[in-house]
């Protein structure tokens, strides 16, 4: 009677393979960890995208008001039957985004945030709201001085000979370039600290170069004005200038206190 002898085969591992193992699995869990967290807070931001989109479309004749005030004598009309209702979804969705803006730069921070230093985190937080302060501000800006002036120049340029009546998707389109357009000019101080404390640029020379920036300025305006009229082309290059100016000056000062 025969038997069959079974062997055994034992495998040895080193410390330096436990420690590989080891260092590996560690990695993944940190990878899926990070990758769960992250998944989460884009649920959330689009899920309040979707909320705020959803509860602007409900008001929406409320925004349509808003933006038609600067011109109130002007009659609007829609070319198509879906023309407005579409404008509309558009509105909402744009009305949407800059009320989630907020809550999408501040689950981004807290993301970033166990990678980050004491004061980067507190110099990434002035950033933050700085910014959000100017784009408001542009808008505002836009909205009470750039819209009322490039309108009325146009309304009251070919008064005497036609009467307006304007396609409402057409001046949401220029309205809405000239928001975007103001509120990323208004960023024109958050992009100079950046490159000043990230030690790119000197805010000392970019104070130095205020004789090219009038030109530059001038220029961009006439860019990024979706009309032709030089009074809206004056006033966004006037500001663009002299948002330089103060960014140039916050850098020099932000500098020479070594906050990073």
């Amino acid at each position: 009677m025969t038997e069959s002898v079974k062997t055994l085969k034992f495998k040895f591992y080193s410390m330096t393979d436990i420690i590989k193992t080891s260092s590996r699995s560690i990695t993944e869990l940190y990878f899926n960890e990070h990758f769960d967290e992250l998944r989460q807070r884009v649920f959330h931001i689009l899920s309040f995208l979707s909320l705020m989109t959803f509860f602007t479309f409900y008001n929406v004749k409320l925004l349509v008001k808003i933006l038609e005030s600067p011109v109130s004598n002007i009659q609007f009309f829609q070319l198509s039957p879906g023309e407005y209702f579409v404008s509309t979804l558009i509105i909402s969705f744009y009305a949407g985004v800059l009320f989630s803006t907020p809550l999408l730069l501040s689950q981004t921070l807290f993301f970033f945030r166990p990678a980050l230093t004491k004061n980067e985190k507190n110099i990434i937080v002035g950033l933050l709201i700085s910014s959000i302060v100017l784009f408001i501000l542009g808008l505002l800006f836009s909205y009470f001085l750039l819209i009322p002036a490039a309108l009325n120049f146009f309304i009251f340029y070919g008064s005497e000979v036609i009467e307006p009546f304007w396609s409402f998707t057409q001046y949401f389109n220029f309205v809405s370039t000239l928001f975007f357009s103001t509120g990323l000019v208004f960023q024109v101080p958050i992009v100079q600290i950046i490159l000043s404390l990230s030690k790119i640029v000197d805010p000392i020379k970019m104070l130095n170069y205020w004789r090219p920036m009038i030109l530059f300025s001038t220029i961009l305006g006439a860019v990024l004005t979706p009309s032709a009229d030089p009074i809206t082309q004056l006033l966004l290059s006037s500001a663009l200038f002299l948002l330089y100016f103060l960014g140039s000056i916050t850098s020099i000062n932000l500098v020479k206190k070594e906050v990073l």
